[in-house]
């Protein structure tokens, strides 16, 4: 496991420790070589873990849609910023360079991200192990709905599996790394035809 995707917020949320569990994130990844890769924004969580990872002499690239220069969110102090023509080419890349992904708290945009990646590893379009950091308790009512999806039969309990939660990074990270299927992309997220 070499690089770790991360989904999170462009917004801080209201509760300080969301934005200490973006910025401890980035310096371990950073400590434990682990290079992150994400959306390339410059605020809210995204901009923390960013930063955080950078101010740690860890690498960073980010991947954003052309579109979005133009609202000057775009970080500009990343190793590497990938400009793309669209948010499913973004998303597909982002997914292409990864090893891993962790999701932290967020919007609409985070739980599309959670959810479009678990569907891909569900119907084989990659084997990552998906990390979800439960931090200050932020995704209980998800995972309360996650468990009902089983029981109601909507989602096989063997799939339910690749989703890893916890409330804690390094044992999230740890859990990450001894995932069987780490890192292993089956083709092209997208077909190109």
């Amino acid at each position: 496991m070499k690089n770790v995707l991360v989904y999170c917020g462009s917004s801080f949320g209201r509760n300080e420790i969301y934005k200490s569990t973006a910025k401890n994130l980035g310096e371990v990844l950073a400590k434990q070589s682990l290079r992150l890769i994400y959306g390339g924004g410059s605020g809210g969580l995204m901009g923390v873990v960013a930063d955080a990872v950078l101010e740690n002499s860890g690498e960073v690239t980010g991947i954003i849609p052309s579109f979005m220069e133009e609202w000057e969110v775009q970080h500009k102090g990343l190793t590497e910023c990938i400009v793309v023509d669209s948010m499913h080419v973004r998303k597909q890349l982002m997914a292409e360079k990864a090893d891993a992904v962790i999701a932290l708290p967020g919007g609409w945009g985070t739980l599309d991200e959670l959810f479009e990646i678990l569907t891909w590893r569900q119907i084989g379009l990659h084997k990552m192990p998906i990390g979800l950091l439960n931090t200050n308790g932020f995704y209980d009512d998800l995972i309360v709905m996650l468990n009902k999806m089983v029981t109601e039969g909507f989602v096989r309990e063997a799939n339910a599996k690749f989703l890893i939660i916890d409330d804690n990074i390094d044992s999230l990270i740890e859990k990450l790394r001894n995932d069987s299927h780490e890192g292993e992309l089956i083709g092209k997220m997208i077909n190109k035809a």
